[in-house]
Order: C-alpha cells, then structure tokens, then sequence
C-alpha cells in the first residue's frame, strides 16, 4: 500500500485542512499530533529497513535480505 492510501496519511490531511480553514478543537489537535508521531515512526522506520537492506545486500545475506525487503513492502 503507497503511504498516501494510508487512512492515518488520509486523516492528518483532513485536520490539516480543517485547521487551515476554521480551526481544531482540542481533542482535534491531539489527533493530528498523534498522527504526526505515527508517520514520524513509520518514516524512521522504513528508513532503518532500507539501511538494514543495504547492509545485508553488502555482506552478501540474501536471506536476511530478503526478509527485510518482505517488511518494507508490508509498510
């Protein structure tokens, strides 16, 4: 699944737009920050995979490699 099919992606721009045109209100504003962590999260997480792939494909483990290839594409 592309990141942008993401139902949390998906949320964070709604609030987003909704405090851009009218405002959160408080429960709101932790939403979109609870949100915000998440894809911080994801995003390092994805990160570590790819550096995890590149070192594994550097030391010939194609195994290893391949089982981080299978959690990158499960997102």
């Amino acid at each position: 699944m592309a990141l942008v099919d993401s139902p949390v992606i998906q949320r964070i721009a709604q609030l987003h737009h909704w405090k851009k045109t009218r405002g959160l209100n408080p429960n709101q504003e932790k939403e979109l920050e609870q949100c915000l962590d998440w894809l911080v999260n994801h995003c390092y997480k994805q990160a570590l995979l790819r550096n995890y792939s590149l070192l594994a494909s550097m030391t010939n483990d194609l195994e290893w490699q391949h089982q981080i290839c299978k959690e990158i594409d499960e997102g």
